[in-house]
């Protein structure tokens, strides 16, 4: 299996060969060059034998289950469902990301930058009381994406939401977990 980084849509990096591939084509003409460096920065692409389904377990704030779906190379949607110490609740999370910046690529492993909106739902128990809480995350995380058909990560986000409870209302929250997937 090869991991390939890719700068752009128009431009791959092979990370066993070491050679750039740069393809511009536009509806006239298209032409193709090979170079032996580059200096743009890589984005993630996924090794073909790697699934696009990913679950696995996490740990923190939620602890859980985690799953995560590639819709591209460097966009994906994760999901996460688990136990809320902190609200001493159930809470359920799912977030669109992106891949921004490639932070390092070896043959055995990528270690990439994922940022995006997503969405929280938290059942909260507070003095025997049981309410609501809905809000939006903003997520960032660094994901370690092995040649094996597992990741592993660490990611932060913040939450601006609205808890259903007369004590209560718009407030602020923050998320932290580390945890790893399987791939299939």
């Amino acid at each position: 299996m090869t991991f390939v980084g890719v700068a752009r849509a128009d431009t791959v990096v092979d990370v066993n060969v070491g050679a750039t591939v740069t393809t511009t084509s536009d509806p006239v003409t298209t032409t193709q060059e090979t170079t032996e460096e580059t200096h743009e920065e890589p984005t993630v692409q996924r090794g073909t034998e790697k699934g696009t389904i990913g679950l696995g377990l996490m740990l923190g704030e939620p602890t859980g289950i985690t799953a995560r779906l590639y819709l591209a190379d460097d966009q994906a949607i994760q999901a996460g469902v688990g136990f809320a110490f902190f609200g001493n609740g159930f809470q359920v999370t799912a977030d669109y990301v992106v891949h921004p910046y490639i932070l390092q690529i070896k043959p055995e492993y990528v270690i990439a930058t994922y940022v995006g909106p997503g969405l929280r739902a938290i059942d909260y128990s507070k003095n025997g009381d049981q309410f609501l809480g809905l809000g939006l995350r903003g997520v960032a995380g660094l994901l370690f994406d092995f040649q094996i058909p597992i990741d592993a990560f660490v990611e932060v986000a913040g939450v601006v939401e609205y808890k259903f409870h007369k004590d209560e209302g718009l407030g602020v929250a923050l998320n932290a977990s580390v945890g790893a997937r399987y791939y299939f």
